[in-house]
Order: structure tokens, then sequence, then C-alpha cells
């Protein structure tokens, strides 16, 4: 195990030192492929649900946005499984290429590191919406959050250029190759590539988002100014309580990944114990993006009725009404059912309440 860096080259590596052993050559794929079957159905009900509510034309909300990226995120990085199925069922063989090997890793990587730029950015627009609702409402727009995206999907591109330019092919016994991050001097740079990617995806970001939820809970506790309507207060509540629960999910998944890392860096022969922990902390990385569309419909009310108005069809019929402003001619309108039925009945009443 030369270095660690991204789960297709770190299951490579980890997998050929304990090669043969019985949770790397069924247990694993099995769990990683529960993980990338759950994942891939969750997030895409969450795209097409916010994807729905846009078609029928609904106020797209700043939330929607970042939910929406962070779900295309979450698919893309499920979307490298397979590959990384193939090389735990081949022992570290990689059969699709160099040009693959490079695309995918960079995937791989970036995808970590867009989901952690995202769910920053998320904790900074709960702290708007919160300790400031109507100063900088201005700020809090759907084209502002877009703006956002971008911006994170640019940054984090440029912090991944070593993925794109060391991601290749390694040779491995018996004339396979694997693919792997072929850093020019492995001794020092993967210790310098190590804290590269630690600080940047994982401890500025944790330290950003800390920093902001713990102002967001000083506001809360020490607020005496004028507060919004109580909808909205409640509405804001809700949003940052699953921001919270989606922030804390993604720490925790990944947490062991980046300490197991940083704990390599002193580890010279790792053991068959320390294997399979790195291996569980892999499947806890991709396991976070299987959970956020859970974390979605267990927390959020609102995405619930989304949901069950974007998968349930709605019967709807033509009625003729008549206009009175337009010179007696009539309009013909789409009304739901139950609408026509309780139109017609009040209808009803008027004429009999005439008639007496």
């Amino acid at each position: 195990m030369d270095f660690l860096n991204g789960s297709l080259e770190d299951a490579n590596s980890s997998t050929s030192a304990v090669d043969g052993a019985p949770h790397c050559s069924a247990i694993l794929p099995i769990i990683f492929g529960i993980i990338c079957l759950l994942g891939i159905l969750g997030n895409c009900i969450v795209i097409y649900t916010i994807m729905k509510k846009t078609k029928c034309r609904a106020k797209q909300t700043v939330p929607d946005i970042f939910i929406f990226n962070l779900s295309i995120v979450d698919l893309l990085f499920l979307l490298g499984m397979p590959f990384l199925i193939h090389q735990l069922l081949g022992n570290g063989a990689w059969h699709f290429g160099a040009t693959m090997c490079t695309v995918i890793t960079a995937l791989d990587s970036n995808s970590q590191i867009v989901s952690t730029y995202i769910l920053t950015a998320m904790t900074l627009d709960r702290y708007l919406a919160t300790v400031h609702p109507i100063r900088f409402n201005y700020v809090r727009t759907p084209c502002v959050a877009a703006l956002v995206i971008s911006l994170v999907w640019v940054l984090s591109l440029l912090t991944i250029i070593p993925v794109w330019m060391y991601a290749g092919l390694m040779p491995l016994p018996d004339g396979l190759v694997g693919c792997a991050l072929l850093l020019p001097n492995p001794v020092t740079d993967t210790y310098w590539f190590t804290l590269y990617q630690f600080f940047l995806a994982f401890a500025l970001p944790l330290a950003i988002i800390c920093v902001v939820f713990f102002k967001i809970l000083q506001h809360m506790s020490t607020s005496v100014a004028p507060l919004p309507p109580r909808s909205l207060r409640v509405r804001t509540r809700k949003v940052t309580r699953m921001a919270v629960a989606i922030c804390l999910a993604f720490f925790i998944c990944w947490a062991p990944y980046y300490i197991l890392q940083l704990v390599h860096l002193g580890v010279q022969n790792p053991s068959l114990a320390f294997s399979f922990a790195y291996n569980i902390a892999i499947s806890m990385g991709y396991a976070n993006s299987c959970i956020n569309p859970f974390l979605y419909i267990i927390l959020s009310e609102t995405f619930k009725k989304q949901f069950l108005r974007a998968v349930r069809p709605v019967n709807r019929k033509f009625r003729v009404n008549p206009s009175t402003t337009d010179g007696g001619s009539v309009n013909l309108r789409m009304a739901p059912e139950g609408v026509q039925h309780e139109a017609s009945s009040r209808e009803l009443i008027q004429a009999n309440m005439a008639a007496h």
C-alpha cells in the first residue's frame, strides 16, 4: 500500500494487502452493492421530486437548489461504485483503460470535495436565514445560489488538479494493472498530498461549519430583536435542523476515512485489522451519499408533500365556465375533479336559496 487517496485506489491498495481475506472477497462487494443500489434510487427520487416541482412552476427556493445539486453530486459519486466493486472482485485489477482510470478517480475525488463545499455553503445560507433574515434577504436568491454552486464546482476542479495529473495505471502481479495515483516521489509526496486533501476537503470546511452553527445557536439563545412572522420562523428552524443533520451525517461518515488517512502516514506495514477498518471507513463514506435522501424524507414535511405530489396523478376534467368579462363568451378551464364537484354543489345550493 504505497499511498491512500480516493476511494477507488484506496480500496485497491487495502484489498491487495489482505488478498484472499473473506471480508474483501465476499462481504464488502455485497455491502457496496447495497449502498450503491439504495443510494442511486434515493438520490434519483430527490432529483425527480425537485425537477417535478420546478416543472409545475412552483417557486424554487435556495434550499431546493443546494439539495438538488448535493443529490447530483452524491449520484455521480455512487456511479463510481460499480468500478470499485469490480476491483474488489478482481483483487484490485483494473480493466477499463488509462482514460477511464483518470476520469473515475477524478470524479470520485471531485465528488467528495464538492459535497463538502456545498454543505459549507448551505451552512452559511442557514446563518443568513437565521441571524439576518431581513438584512441579507436580497442575497438569498436562487440566482445567487446557482452562482455559488458554479463557483464551488470550479474551486473543486482546481483542488483536484493533482489527481488529474497523476492518476494512472499501476502494474500488478500476473501482468495485470491497477488504477492508482502515481505520485512522482511517493515517500514525501504522499505525506504532503494527504495533508493537502485532509485540510481542504475536511478540516477547513468542518471548522467553518462548526463556527457558523455556533454563531447560529448563540444568536437563537440571546436574540431579543423583533422576530419575523411565526410561520417563517418555524420553516427556518426546520430547514436549519435538516442542514445540521446533513452536515453531521457527512462528517460522522467521513471522519474515520480522513483519520485513517493520517494514521496511515505513520504505518509502514498495515495489519489485517487496519486494512479491514480502512475498508469499513470507505464504505461509510459511500454510505453518506446513500443516507442523505432519507434524511430529506424523514426531516422535511415539505419534501414529503412535494414527493407525493410528484408521484401521485391528478385527475383533471374540462368544465365550461361562463365568463362575465368577455361579452358572453365561454372559457374552457382545467379543474380537479374534487374542485369541480365542490363548485357544482355551491351552485346547487345557491339555486335552491334563490328559488325560496
